[in-house]
């Protein structure tokens, strides 16, 4: 299958004879979108595609500023805390015509709230969504939520009307493998509307006529072409050559190749996301393992040496060719309660993961299966296979299965791995996004990235009043305390912050955002 999507890509792109016009932006990337379900799946590729064609009430700009999009202005109500207020921007329609207003997002963000939305941790704290005139919404919360706006930036707003017309109201189980109208086809109202959709061949998008933006945003790409290439040689060959104008994922070993051929530039910021490993620590037993009644991972030494074998600043330099920073934490810098400490904490220690392993009784060591992508982060099968060499050091033989992040992250999801890869961006850029989605335990409101199985009733219970809490400098002690505990747990195997290096031609004027999602409605074609 990997095989034949990249000849399939490759051909694709090589069919192509002229030359993009200085209005048609030719995209590629590594992976395509899993869906456009807008609530589906809350995964980066998924919700770049998105941004183009729906819009959030807010969202962040390239700078990552939090600037209005259908809403124009937004504050607690002076009524009453607990409520959030929006005033909708007038005036809007969808692609296909229709008038947007107040019961769009209301359908929206109750759809969001539904149990295979991926976006349901980012409004647990929503007891209600009310719509009192057609250009007003209020956000009814569980207590004042202080951070409500940031979580809305990816929340896009779908029509009602269209939603109920073409059986979508129920948001895609995407990890049951349902397949729905809105899955492949979407009407939104941001500044492109889709034209065609190949899943994992080409999905070509065109200005929105109608825009409410005109005149607001540079609007110069009129036309985008996007075209998932996985394999790395072919994607910078598609650039190289001309048939594409933008990638945002140039291979490492790539980047001075293509920053030095005329007319082509490598754009580089650090990534607001962490790449690393997650333990099944709450089983009984392993499905994935040799050993037979047991646990491995539930013993947190395990954990610790784990963490203890993997060498960093190696992956750094020979994997990543310099481009990434040893993480020592599952947040960025970027992030509320981020801590240079606890993000530089994590030292390789062979000798003293033995030790550990000795003493939780596996001095032999024990197998395991390793669950990673291998199309979605920067050499996320390279970091893998660098990282099974390591645990090797210390008795732990790791089986590889890599696979596209299509078949990748439903095992996560669906609690089907026992060891895995995986990368978080927070677009909150607050420590409760990732409290919610990585370490509360899974019910129906909380922790659907939780594959850990990870639970801590005390801790959830401390995660979830993060929410309510507007004594800034209160809840910012209660976010140190949650990340002791989760250091101190060895949750997860952090790895890296990762680099972003997006490579385009010259004439494509842009800034490298840190959320890697970018918003072509800002770009300008020199």
């Amino acid at each position: 299958m990997k095989k034949s999507t990249t000849l399939l890509s490759a051909a694709l792109l090589m069919s192509t004879t002229a030359m993009a016009s200085a209005e048609t932006l030719r995209w590629a990337r590594a992976g395509d979108a899993l869906t456009l379900d807008p609530h589906a799946q809350n995964e980066g590729p998924t919700s770049a595609l998105a941004h183009q064609i729906m819009e959030p009430l807010v969202m962040r700009d390239h700078s990552g500023a939090i600037v209005p999009a259908l809403a124009t202005e937004w504050a607690p109500s002076p009524d009453d805390p607990n409520v959030w207020t929006f005033k909708l921007r007038e005036g809007v329609t969808f692609h296909d015509g229709s008038a947007f207003d107040s019961s769009d997002v209301k359908f929206s963000l109750e759809r969001a709230m539904t149990p295979d939305s991926d976006y349901k941790e980012l409004l647990a704290s929503v007891k209600e969504v009310r719509a009192p005139d057609a250009m007003t919404i209020e956000i009814v919360t569980d207590g004042p939520n202080p951070i409500m706006p940031s979580n809305l930036t990816n929340m896009f707003i779908m029509d009602k009307e269209w939603a109920e017309a073409n059986g979508a109201v129920k948001v895609q189980d995407y990890e049951g493998g349902e397949d729905t109208f809105a899955a492949k086809n979407a009407n939104g109202t941001g500044p492109y509307k889709l034209v065609s959709r190949e899943p994992d061949v080409k999905t070509v998008l065109s200005a929105n006529e109608t825009y409410w933006g005109i005149g607001e945003f540079p609007l110069e790409v009129s036309e985008i072409v996007y075209t998932p290439i996985q394999n790395a040689a072919t994607r910078v060959a598609a650039l190289l050559s001309g048939e594409v104008d933008f990638i945002q994922d140039v291979p490492v070993q790539d980047l001075e190749r293509v920053d030095s051929t005329e007319g082509l530039d490598v754009r580089t910021a650090p990534q607001n996301r962490v790449i690393f490993f997650g333990m099944n620590s709450g089983d009984a037993d392993l499905a994935n393992d040799n050993v037979e009644g047991k646990n491995p991972f539930a013993d947190k030494r395990v954990r610790q040496a784990m963490n203890m074998a993997i060498n960093r600043d190696a992956i750094k330099q020979v994997v990543m060719r310099g481009q990434s920073a040893p993480a020592g934490m599952i947040a960025p810098p970027f992030v509320n309660g981020w801590d240079e400490a606890m993000d530089a904490s994590s030292k390789t220690d062979i000798e003293g993961a033995k030790k550990l392993m000795e003493e939780a009784g596996y001095g032999d060591g024990f197998s395991v299966q390793l669950d990673c992508p291998n199309d979605r982060y920067v050499n996320d099968e390279a970091i893998c296979q660098a990282a099974v060499g390591m645990y090797a050091q210390i008795g732990v033989t790791v089986n590889l299965d890599a696979k596209p992040k299509a078949q990748h992250f439903p095992l996560i999801n669906t609690l089907e791995t026992d060891f895995y890869m995986l990368g978080w961006g927070v677009p909150t850029y607050d420590s409760e996004y990732i409290f919610n989605f990585l370490v509360h335990g899974r019910d129906d409101k909380y922790g659907s990235w939780n594959g850990t199985r990870y639970n801590n009733p005390e801790l959830n219970e401390k995660i979830v009043s993060l929410a309510s809490n507007t004594d800034l400098e209160a809840r910012n002690a209660d976010i140190a305390a949650i990340w002791e505990v989760v250091q101190e747990e060895a949750l997860y195997v952090p790895l890296h912050h990762q680099v972003l290096n997006w490579g385009m031609k010259s004439g494509v004027d842009t800034v490298v955002e840190a959320e890697d999602s970018p918003k072509f409605k800002y770009f300008k074609m020199n």
